[in-house]
C-alpha cells in the first residue's frame, strides 16, 4: 500500500487559515506523534520574510524552533522532516527553486517530506527516502479523523501568523494580485525558501 501524508482536522484547518491569511507563501514544519511520523498534528512557522514567490526562513527562528521541540522531547523526526509551505496560486507543482531547496536543505536527511498546499486547492506531497540512493514516492494526503482533535483557534493561529510571517517590503500587492501574477509564471521561474539555511 503507498504511504499516506495524514492530517489532523486541526493541523488541516490551520494550514488553510495560514494560507489564505496574506498574499504571499508561508512555510512551515509539520509536527508528528513519534509513533506515527506521517501523521501532522501541528505546524510550528518560524519567523520568515515573505513574498507572493517566496518564503524565506530566519536562521535564529529556525534554530529557536529547534531547540523549543528538543525542550519538549521531540527528536528531528517529529519536527523537522514535513517542510509544508503554500503556493498563492492554483498549481502545487514543486518549482525549480523548491525542488532545489528540498534537495539542499534534506538531502542528507534519511526521510523528509515536501508538501504543498495552492490557494485554488491543489495540494502535492512527496517522501524522499535516502537508502545508500534516494527514493523519491508521490503521497496520498488525506484528513484523518480517527484521533481527537481539538477545535479551531483562529486568535491564535493570528497571532502566531503576526509573529511568524514579514511581508516583503518590496511587495505590496492586494490580495488577489498575487494569485493572478503566480498563475502567470513558469513553475521554473517561481522561489520557495530560496534563501533557507543559505
Amino acid at each position: 500500500m503507498r504511504p499516506r501524508l495524514r492530517f489532523s482536522p486541526w493541523a488541516w484547518a490551520k494550514l488553510l487559515f495560514l494560507r489564505d491569511r496574506g498574499p504571499t507563501e508561508i512555510a512551515a514544519f509539520g509536527i508528528s506523534p513519534r509513533d506515527d511520523l506521517l501523521f501532522v498534528e501541528d505546524l510550528q512557522l518560524p519567523r520568515q520574510r515573505c513574498s507572493p514567490l517566496t518564503a524565506a526562513l530566519e536562521d535564529v527562528a529556525v534554530a529557536d524552533l529547534f531547540d523549543a521541540q528538543v525542550d519538549k522531547g521531540r527528536s528531528p523526526a517529529q519536527f523537522a522532516r514535513i517542510w509544508v509551505h503554500t503556493h498563492p496560486g492554483d498549481s502545487a507543482q514543486p518549482s525549480g527553486t523548491d525542488e532545489r531547496t528540498f534537495e539542499r536543505v534534506f538531502g542528507a536527511c534519511d526521510w523528509a517530506v515536501m508538501f504543498i498546499l495552492a490557494r485554488g486547492g491543489d495540494a502535492y506531497a512527496r517522501l524522499r527516502l535516502q537508502c545508500g540512493v534516494a527514493v523519491s514516492l508521490r503521497l496520498r494526503t488525506e484528513i484523518d479523523y480517527s484521533r481527537p482533535f481539538a477545535g479551531s483557534d483562529f486568535e491564535r493561529w493570528e497571532q502566531e501568523y503576526q509573529t511568524a510571517v514579514v511581508p516583503d517590503a518590496a511587495v505590496r500587492l492586494s490580495d488577489d494580485r498575487p494569485s493572478r501574477l503566480f498563475d502567470r509564471l513558469g513553475a521554473d521561474d517561481t522561489d520557495s525558501l530560496a534563501d533557507l539555511w543559505a
